[in-house]
């Protein structure tokens, strides 16, 4: 059985940041590409940043240059800096990671159950 739990969600002030985090727990082998997703408001899920297990990363163009995507390996954790924060930002923040369990060869697509974050203007 294996968990992803999201945290650091909540509300702030447009220009203002956030840490998001996200942790895997369970019978995990090993944990390749994680990634963080947003949905909005009457709006599809958008991916917002990846990185691998070897530590390359990308952004959505909106996000480019205002959040960072890093994870602690040793930890299973994944996390998310969000600076300069716009009210367009406004979403339920999910992660997702493709993660190897114990005694199996191939990953799996696992997703937390999300966290809010509200940025007011």
């Amino acid at each position: 059985q294996v968990q992803l739990v999201e945290s650091g969600g909540g509300l702030v002030q447009a220009g203002g940041s956030l840490r998001l985090s996200c942790a895997a727990s369970g019978s995990i082998s090993s944990i390749n590409a994680m990634t963080w997703y947003r949905q909005a408001p009457g709006k599809q899920r958008a991916l917002v940043a990846t990185i691998t297990r070897s530590g390359s990363t990308s952004y959505a163009d909106d996000v480019k240059g205002r959040f960072t995507i890093s994870r602690d390996n040793a930890k299973n954790t994944m996390y998310l800096q969000m600076n300069n924060l716009k009210p367009e930002d406004t979403a339920v923040y999910y992660c997702n990671a493709d993660i190897t369990v114990l005694l199996q060869l191939q990953g799996i697509d696992y997703w937390g159950k999300g966290t809010l974050v509200t940025v007011s203007s």
